[in-house]
């Protein structure tokens, strides 16, 4: 039984990576919220449709992570490797189509969406250079879940501050014109994220290279394609990627039905969007961990730890949360003068803020349970509770964003029934399904 120093031991080096990984947002959205209304509201749009088609590999890589921490759970070292290197070579195949596909029907799919040509325009521009990250992130991803898998997490929050790092630096340096660069404004912006996303490479190879026993963990064979090991992995791995994508495509759309209120609103719905990404930190460090600790359980016989462990999680979740919203509802205007200084901006977010702090509550127990399932490895389950709580999202985002245009604030409270549901099922799934004996 994992103890909660082990569990905060594996979670707070991911805690941080995603806090430095979430500068390069928070930056992004601040210097753009002092550029224009269309260049916050534009990265947006842009962010989510790149952040959209990146969770395809996420997906790849969560399942492949469940994966790995089973073969580490069981001590079978040797077998490790081997998921890591057919997932790189998977993902570097997947995006070079996905570049392709985005450069060919990226504009189309935009012009659909967003009704603004202000925001379109800008949006394109911010996309054009953006998709230049998937070649570095789609193997990043596959890094991070060798990383946690095998629980040697300390190196995400290194590798996520040198990412930060370089974003911070080269975001007021493109979007202002500083240190002799041109001010390129939202190009900037997408440049310089895709610079951060490389430096991440180049450190990872380093830092692997240098610490990781490669004979142990079966990492000598980079050139190899094993299509039968990656059907494997696949069999895991695409429930996770089509619902990490269904997730993300849901978001999209509720901020595609916002954007439809103005462009106000939807530079209002980005700052707030920024807070909850802040927010979430945490939880999804624990989420994350949660995963991987509960498939090295199943790997070392550990079943009957497997609830008590989810349990003891979901209530550091929840009390670290309740420190975090008790801060942000005491200066909700202190935190958004963070995104922008205009007073009309300001003023539109707090209410916004304030359901997004409720809707943390719920999320930070609902996060940790959902994650359970995918870490016994029943990612088919996970995908099927994902999918009926988005039609839900979906019908709801129609008719509070779209035929009763509501204002942000309301549209925002999605988010509560969303990890509701989710927290309602995920207990169903353990209270009465079938997971102890699930074979990966």
């Amino acid at each position: 039984m994992y103890t909660n120093k082990q569990i905060w031991n594996v979670s707070f080096p991911i805690l941080l990576s995603l806090l430095a990984q979430n500068i390069i947002n928070v930056t992004d959205t601040a210097f753009l919220g002092r550029v224009s209304e269309v260049a916050l509201g534009a990265s947006a749009m842009g962010g989510l449709f790149y952040i959209c088609i990146f969770t395809v590999a996420f997906g790849f890589s969560t399942g492949s992570q469940i994966m790995i921490a089973r073969r580490n759970g069981e001590k079978q070292y040797a077998e490790v490797g081997p998921v890591m290197i057919q997932g790189i070579l998977f993902l570097t195949a997947i995006a070079f189509i996905v570049f392709g596909f985005t450069r060919l029907f990226g504009g189309n799919i935009m012009k659909v969406i967003v009704s603004s040509d202000n925001i379109y325009n800008a949006t394109m521009e911010y996309i054009h250079w953006r998709v230049f990250g998937f070649f570095f992130a789609f193997i990043n991803v596959m890094f991070r879940a060798f990383y946690i898998g095998t629980t040697r997490t300390k190196v995400l929050t290194i590798n996520a501050v040198v990412m930060a790092l370089t974003n911070v630096i080269l975001d007021y340096a493109l979007i202002f014109g500083e240190f002799g660069l041109p001010a390129m404004g939202i190009k900037g912006a997408a440049i310089a994220s895709v610079i951060a996303e490389a430096s991440s490479i180049v450190f990872f190879l380093i830092y692997t290279y240098a610490t990781v026993n490669m004979k142990k963990y079966g990492l000598t064979s980079f050139h190899s394609f094993n299509a039968k090991l990656l059907m494997r992995i696949l069999n895991i791995s695409c429930f996770t990627m089509l619902q990490y994508f269904l997730s993300i495509a849901t978001w999209f759309a509720f901020f595609a039905a916002i954007e439809r209120l103005g462009e106000r609103e939807l530079a209002v719905a980005n700052i707030v969007r920024s807070i909850y990404v802040v927010l979430m930190i945490p939880v999804s460090s624990l989420s994350t961990a949660t995963n991987s600790l509960v498939s090295n359980a199943i790997g070392s016989g550990g079943v009957d730890h497997v609830m008590p462990l989810i349990k003891k999680i979901m209530k550091m979740s929840f009390l670290i949360m309740l420190s975090c919203v008790t801060i942000v509802g005491i200066f909700p205007k202190a935190i958004v003068s963070i995104y922008t200084n205009e007073a009309i901006l300001i003023n539109h977010s707090v209410s916004a803020v304030y359901v997004v702090i409720i809707a943390m509550l719920v999320a930070s127990v609902a996060n940790i349970i959902f994650s359970g399932i995918s870490g016994t490895g029943n990612t088919r389950s996970a995908l099927m509770i994902e999918s009926i709580t988005l039609i839900i999202y979906m019908l709801y985002v129609f008719i509070i964003g779209i035929w009763l245009r509501s204002p942000v604030d309301i549209c925002f409270t999605i988010e509560i029934l969303y990890y509701s549901l989710i927290l309602i099922a995920s207990y169903i799934y353990f209270k009465k399904g079938k997971w102890q004996n699930k074979r990966i």
